[in-house]
């Protein structure tokens, strides 16, 4: 059955490349016999033989077929069924098909839609052109350096077991969420490349017809990375969720990349601007996820969760460097602008009506910049260690003070911008009213003893957007609130999940204590007492656990049982289960880091203010893009009167 799986991946490659082919040949002589169908077709195929090649994989995870290699590196007799079956992404050639799989089935989601109908058949033929290189690109990959079904004779009897890192639900669902946003981008940008290269004037808009799927992607993207944050809270024991470490940046430079893209997309929409640039902006976003995959893969760069060096790095360099010019030749090759209704899902109402000083516009493009200016930045931190390599003779990284001292201001200027934004469709007295709250809970927060800048400015742009947005909703109809609702909600997550970062970092106590039975520690209002410390085991792991109780003045508000385990098939290594008391101002939080030479237990407690918003303001980010997909009807009927190509 594996021999078959890895003939799906050699078919996968040639139907790309054939297909590829055929698209070009179409392009080049269009008097010839259409191919696009069999084109059409050919991605159908692709999609097939990844899934069933998926299929596969997954039916070995779950019988435990140890002759297969992947199996027995990252399963074993005791893993539980449910991340047996999810280890398919654990390891690089597993996880490396999974992606293949996902923007497979995206370009499939796409190919089914009107929109995809309504396309010029050389836009067609360039959209497949671009989209199966990449579904080429990733078939090579899994041919060559990363075949997932790598035999094993004899086979062993157990297998190495899954990293205990990974077995929490947060990497459970981060990795897949992560690919399924990586993959949805492909589409927009082929898309938007194709049409640069079609110049078809009367033609719907790239960021029209994937409008779904780009919001979906982001979504998608978005999730995987909250849950990233909360995965590293909750399972490395340091009480911090982001480290700036280089995977976790890799992941956020296409997420800042994607949301620049997103807003200027919104420009093009209203005024014919920004065409050119909105291409590249879209092309580098799926060029920045196969970054991210570069420095995680590559071997290039040291990371706490990274898949080690691999074979992968070199052509991978290849692909995004070839990706790289190709995007900047289409874009120097596309259309300079077109009028603003040449956009036929324009609807000029979206666009406020009023006098601000800076307008809507121009409002976008500075969030947009600040988005650019900060990815800028992270991808050249995060590359420090390799540049300063060139012309030093030893490589250095930046550390994380560098990172907070530089990226988190923008990100509270940007947050004041988000403030601005509603601020645009009210009256001078509403504006007086937004500005006098933020002004206020600013000051209010500096007597209470508060005076951190960054806090400061993100306390501020919270209250002024929280204002402006409570009078948005009163002075606008009712009929009208679920045109508006998507956006704002969305906005409103961003707004509070900076609030619980802006205050979870500068203002978190914490110590480290040795505790025997019955010792106590004080940190800011509550005492944890040590009640009990004892050993025990469960199947493939045995465990040192500490009991402590939580009080808050005289009330026990809690109990923590934080652990430390050790895993059979992981030697003497040592892994941290932490526990917290929830709680919407301060939540408490242990991890047990060890045993001392006295055998007293010696255990991390933090308080960790607002942490708790940011995962509440992260499900909102997440969940109110998926009431922005359905277009009005208004909408609709524009791009029915304006689209053509049937």
């Amino acid at each position: 059955m594996y021999f078959f799986a890895f003939a799906l991946l050699l078919l996968t490659l040639l139907l790309a490349v054939g297909g590829g082919i055929l698209a070009l040949l179409q392009l080049w002589r269009p008097q010839e016999s259409p191919t696009l169908p069999l084109v059409e077709k050919v991605h159908w195929g692709v999609t097939l033989c990844l899934l069933v090649a998926s299929a596969c994989l997954l039916h070995g995870l779950y019988w435990q077929d140890y002759s297969l290699k992947y199996v027995a590196d990252y399963t074993d007799d005791v893993l539980p069924l449910f991340y047996r079956l999810t280890a398919f992404w654990a390891g690089q050639p597993g996880s490396m098909l999974f992606w293949a799989l996902a923007v497979g089935a995206m370009g499939t989601i796409f190919a089914c839609t009107d929109g995809y109908r309504r396309l010029k058949e050389t836009t067609r033929l360039w959209f497949w052109v671009f989209f199966l290189i990449i579904m080429a690109f990733f078939s090579l990959l899994l041919c060559v350096w990363n075949n997932p079904f790598i035999m094993l004779d004899p086979a062993p009897a157990d297998g190495n077991g899954l990293n205990p890192l990974l077995q929490n639900p947060g990497m459970i669902f981060h990795p897949p969420l992560l690919f399924l946003g990586y993959g949805g981008f492909a589409v927009p940008t082929c898309l938007a490349l194709a049409q640069a290269l079609s110049r078809q004037p009367d033609e719907t808009r790239w960021f029209d017809l994937t409008r779904a799927i780009t919001l979906l992607a982001w979504a998608f993207l978005t999730a995987g990375i909250v849950l990233g944050m909360w995965w590293a809270y909750m399972e490395l024991g340091w009480g911090g969720y982001w480290a700036w470490d280089p995977v976790e940046n890799a992941s956020l430079i296409p997420w800042l990349v994607g949301t620049a893209a997103l807003h200027t997309a919104i420009i093009e929409k209203r005024r014919g601007r920004l065409t050119r640039f909105n291409v590249l902006l879209m092309g580098l976003t799926t060029l920045t996820t196969f970054f991210a995959t570069f420095l995680v893969r590559g071997g290039i760069i040291e990371s706490v969760h990274a898949f080690g060096s691999g074979s992968v790095g070199f052509p991978l360099g290849i692909f995004v460097t070839a990706g790289l010019v190709i995007i900047i030749g289409v874009t120097i090759l596309s259309p300079a602008g077109r009028s603003a209704g040449a956009s036929s899902g324009a609807d000029k109402t979206d666009a406020p009506r009023t006098s601000s000083l800076i307008p809507a516009e121009d409002t976008l493009v500075a969030v947009a910049a600040l988005l650019l200016a900060m990815g800028f930045i992270i991808l050249n931190a995060t590359m420090w260690p390799v540049t300063s390599a060139l012309f030093l003779s030893a490589s250095m990284g930046l550390e994380a003070s560098f990172y907070n001292r530089v990226i988190l201001p923008l990100c509270a200027v940007m947050l004041l911008l988000l403030a601005y934004c509603p601020w645009l469709t009210l009256n001078s007295r509403s504006r007086c009213i937004g500005l006098l709250s933020a002004a206020g809970s600013a000051a209010v927060l500096w007597l209470l003893g508060y005076q951190n800048v960054v806090a400061l400015l993100t306390t501020a742009g919270v209250a002024g957007f929280l204002v402006a947005l409570l009078l948005r909703v009163i002075s606008t109809p009712v009929r009208q609130l679920p045109r508006w609702a998507g956006g704002l909600g969305l906005h409103l997550g961003l707004a509070l999940m900076a609030l619980g970062i802006a205050f979870s970092g500068p203002y978190k106590q914490e110590a480290d204590h040795a505790f025997a039975p019955g010792d106590s520690l004080t940190i800011g209002d509550v005492t944890v007492t040590l009640k009990n410390l004892f050993e025990g085991s469960q199947p493939g792991y045995h465990f040192l656990e500490a009991q402590l109780e939580v009080r808050r003045a005289d009330t026990v508000i809690g109990e923590l049982t934080p652990q430390r385990r050790i895993y059979d098939k992981f030697g003497s290594m040592q892994f941290t289960e932490v526990d917290v008391i929830p709680g919407l101002g301060n939540e408490v939080y242990a991890s047990l880091l060890g045993l001392d030479q006295e055998g007293r237990a010696y255990v991390k407690v933090s308080l960790e203010p607002l942490v708790n918003w940011i995962w509440i303001g992260g499900t909102l980010l997440c969940l109110f893009p998926l009431l922005m997909l359905r277009r009005r009807p208004q909408a609709r009927r524009k791009d029915g009167e304006n689209g053509g190509g049937r």
